[in-house]
């Protein structure tokens, strides 16, 4: 009978096409795959360093698959096992530690399925992490999250993920579009690209340092992949968000008008600490050029609260800042130290009460930014792609400008797109449509 093996994953999009490529491989060597709620001969949990949050959240994971069967072999891959592999394998249950090039080879560490004792440990040199795997993600989602990227060169002060991944690398511009046609043709309609710096895409391309090729000469040959309905770009630096890209996406075929920033502060003071490469300015003049180009854009933040020399004033001018700023919503991070990071021995600890307190106002900002972006869209037409969820009784789904619809559910309409056109907000904050056509399923 055939081994039974579960996927747990922790943290980025990046983290969830990198899970199903791993799943993939086991498939292939015959193992079946089950929910992470069935009994498993096998649970594979990747780990995500971002934050204290998910570093905790392991060891509940563990003692979830435990309880499900205590005789399973469970193995952690992912950034965490690369910062702190020791750690994880003295976690109660851990038989199996991978880093970050060992991950996508578990297989080859599976001769023996015994319990161990001890965690075993197989993690590399992060500098050994120089050349690129390749991994998108089908069959989880209707929408498919497409690695084209991976590793940072850049040196941002409160940052784990270069010690974690590595050096920035690139797929190759023909795989990564021989990948968007494969997942084209299994009928999904979406594509997310994600990566660690996907601005920063066609370095170390073919594992020399330089570009081949740049993020908009993907863009554009992505444009022009047949079958795909939907193109979105996840998280980018605004320094490497070039006007080229934001004019192309207007007038794009596929790519829909939806950008996710980063910002991290509003403070000139505190982007100098973080060694971010921009200053606000050039943030206003990226969100100011997709405003003109895009109205109806939606635009996502991501935002940290608690950094190291925040003072009251300094939160303030980031509050203020994004207050003034025609953005869409926030995603907002509390600082947590990171070993081994600058950022961990810098002055002007900011309390921890001090930094939940500032979080809950930049989330009661985004909120209010969220809503106020959604009534700007009542009254327009919209296309929106389905999900595949029965959520008491509603089905979900995004447009194309990242509005979150809900309908009564109808099977019929899952993974279709339909034109809608949206007509109020409910009391949950979700906005309700009518159909412009009939369905089609």
């Amino acid at each position: 009978m055939n081994k039974k093996v579960a996927f747990y994953t922790l943290g980025c999009k990046l983290n969830f096409s990198e899970t199903s490529t791993i799943a993939r491989n086991f498939s292939s060597e015959g193992f079946e795959r089950v929910d992470f709620k069935e009994k498993a001969d096998i649970y594979v949990i990747n780990t995500c360093s971002v934050t204290e949050n998910a570093d905790k959240r392991f060891k509940s994971i563990v003692k979830q698959a435990q309880k499900i069967n205590s005789e399973a072999f469970v193995v952690a891959v992912g950034c965490y096992a690369q910062l702190k592999p020791q750690e994880l394998a003295d976690v109660e249950g851990v038989d199996l530690v991978l880093g970050a090039t060992e991950k996508f080879k578990i297989t080859d560490y599976l001769n023996d399925l015994s319990k161990n004792d001890m965690g075993e440990v197989h993690s590399c040199e992060i500098e050994d992490a120089d050349f690129y795997v390749g991994s998108y993600s089908i069959g989880d989602r209707t929408r498919a999250f497409l690695k084209v990227q991976d590793g940072c060169d850049y040196k941002c002060t409160y940052c784990t993920i270069p010690l974690a991944r590595g050096i920035s690398r690139s797929d190759t511009l023909e795989n990564v579009l021989q990948n968007a046609k494969e997942i084209s043709a299994k009928n999904i309609k979406e594509i997310v690209l994600t990566g660690v710096n996907i601005g920063d895409y066609g370095k170390g391309e073919f594992g020399n340092k330089k570009h081949e090729h740049t993020f908009f000469e993907l863009v554009k040959a992505l444009d022009d992949v047949e079958g795909i309905e939907r193109l979105r770009i996840s998280s980018i630096e605004p320094n490497l968000l070039k006007n080229e890209t934001i004019e192309f996406v207007s007038n794009s075929k596929t790519f829909v008008p939806h950008f996710h920033i980063p910002l991290q502060s509003g403070s000139n003071v505190l982007l100098k600490l973080m060694r971010r490469r921009y200053m606000k300015e050039l943030y206003v003049d990226r969100v100011t050029k997709i405003k003109e180009m895009m109205p109806h854009a939606c635009i996502g933040v991501d935002v940290i609260v608690g950094f190291p020399g925040e003072t009251d004033e300094l939160f303030l001018e980031t509050y203020n800042f994004l207050s003034e700023l025609d953005i869409s919503y926030l995603h907002v991070f509390t600082y947590s130290e990171r070993d081994n990071t600058v950022a961990a021995s810098l002055d002007g600890v900011v309390a921890k009460n001090v930094r939940a307190k500032r979080s809950k106002m930049l989330r009661g900002l985004s909120v209010k930014k969220r809503r106020a972006f959604y009534e700007n869209q009542i009254g327009s037409a919209r296309t929106v792609l389905f999900e595949g969820e029965n959520k008491e009784g509603y089905i979900h789904g995004f447009t194309e400008n990242y509005v979150k619809v809900k309908t009564p559910w109808n099977p019929e309409l899952v993974n279709t797109l339909q034109d809608i056109e949206l007509t109020e907000i409910d009391d949950d904050g979700l906005v309700r449509f009518t159909f412009v056509n009939e369905i089609v399923a």
